[in-house]
């Protein structure tokens, strides 16, 4: 079974930075793609960032230029590099990884971390 942990979350002034970190650890053999979404009350998940091992990275309009979604192929591990934050990213972030193991290809999702940008 694959484990997927954040960590990183918590409560920030406008303008200010977060640095969101997700770990995937278990029978990997390869990892496709791994993610950040978020989600607010009465609304669906989104998207925030994706780096992916066929198509690059990819971002939500709304963080590009503020968000930098990061890497390390060793350890199974993305991060997300919060700067310049706005009370509209207030949400629970999900870290999500696609992989593939000798069975097939699964998506597994964290439990989620809260972030807070209020004065």
């Amino acid at each position: 079974q694959v484990q997927v942990v954040e960590s990183g979350g918590g409560l920030v002034q406008p303008g200010g930075s977060l640095r969101l970190s997700c770990a995937a650890s278990g029978s990997i053999w390869r990892v496709n793609a791994m993610g950040w979404y978020r989600q607010t009350p009465g609304k669906e998940r989104e998207l925030v960032a994706l780096v992916s091992s066929n198509t690059g990275t990819n971002y939500a309009d709304s963080v590009k230029g503020r968000f930098t979604i990061s890497r390390d192929n060793a350890k199974n591990t993305v991060y997300l590099q919060m700067n310049s934050l706005k009370p509209e990213d207030t949400a629970v972030y999900y870290c999500n990884i696609d992989y593939r193991d000798g069975n097939g290809n699964y998506v597994r999702w964290g439990q989620g971390t809260q972030v807070t940008i209020s004065s």
